[in-house]
């Protein structure tokens, strides 16, 4: 059986089919949601204002814009803008300003550079762009090193933190292909016994602390075996390479059984030259940079 939907409550029999809400005056669509009837309103009239914008612009933007691909090229529009010339052109513009205070960094004396506070104030955010681009992935943002590499925010340095000396760390690496690159390696030791091992493992890890016993036949091992590169409290060997194991920085860890695994497998890290894929004020500007991390680290923990 059918019901003349003219003669539902609310029907109005000039609109056919469709009942007209006595509330809002707006037809309803016929459907019913659980007594809910959905009302036939008209479409925002600023929607439809704001999708013929769109319309009025893609066509006028097709027009003006590069836009239409033609196989291997593209129409380049009315204006002919070119966003990778508008970057490139940017990009040079940037190059040209650097290059007026770059060139101090050539032949720097480093002392004159660091107290020039219009040259830094120039030059550190550059510097700053710089170490993070090339050095913060293994050495972190901040300087603090990490497993593996060392800290760069500290106060004990392989081969001293003055900016010279890290120049020539950069400029031709350690352990690196350069041919003169710096050497660094430490042996290992598998061929001490392993209670040997042991002992001079814990031994080396009461260093940081200061309460290594020297008096022990562990401190005895220590200057018959690590002294001549770690010097005789262990305080480091610069000239060789060799990291202080009294401080808190260390490469790999001092914990017992890492220092254990040290002595056994020996450790040979490398840093690569920079020499080639950064010029040489580059590099000069880095050193300064890097070492000034460890100032910075004591600024940032008053």
């Amino acid at each position: 059986m059918t019901t003349d939907p003219r003669a539902l409550p609310g029907a109005d029999p000039h609109t056919g089919n469709r009942e007209v809400d006595p509330v809002t005056g707006y037809e309803t669509t016929g459907h019913d949601w659980g007594g809910i009837r959905e009302l036939n309103t008209p479409f925002p009239r600023i929607a439809l204002i704001a999708l013929a914008l769109t319309v009025i612009y893609s066509v006028v933007a097709w027009i003006l814009l590069p836009a239409w691909p033609t196989g291997r090229d593209y129409t380049r529009g009315l204006l002919g803008l070119d966003q990778g010339e508008v970057a490139m052109d940017r990009l040079q513009a940037i190059k040209t300003g650097r290059a007026v205070w770059l060139t101090h960094f050539e032949a720097p004396d480093f002392a004159s550079l660091a107290v020039n506070r219009g040259l830094m104030a120039l030059a550190m955010p550059a510097a700053r762009r710089l170490y993070g681009d090339n050095c913060a992935l293994c050495h972190g943002s901040d300087g603090a090193g990490g497993p593996g590499f060392p800290a760069l925010a500290d106060a004990d340095w392989l081969w001293s933190g003055d900016p010279e000396e890290i120049a020539v760390t950069l400029r031709h690496g350690i352990n690196a292909e350069d041919p003169d690159t710096r050497i660094a390696e430490m042996p290992a030791f598998d061929w001490m016994d392993r209670v040997d091992r042991l002992s001079l493992a814990g031994f080396v890890a009461s260093l940081p602390t200061g309460k290594a016993d020297w008096d022990s036949p562990a401190a005895g091992l220590f200057t018959q075996n690590c002294a001549a590169c770690h010097g005789e409290k262990g305080q480091g060997g610069l000239g060789v390479g060799a990291p202080s194991l009294t401080d808190g920085a260390t490469i790999y860890g001092q914990d017992p059984q890492t220092v254990y695994n040290t002595l056994t497998l020996g450790r040979r890290g490398v840093m690569p030259a920079w020499a080639g894929r950064l010029g040489e004020a580059e590099i000069n500007l880095l050193a300064l940079y890097v070492s000034r991390l460890s100032e910075t680290k004591e600024e940032r923990t008053q």
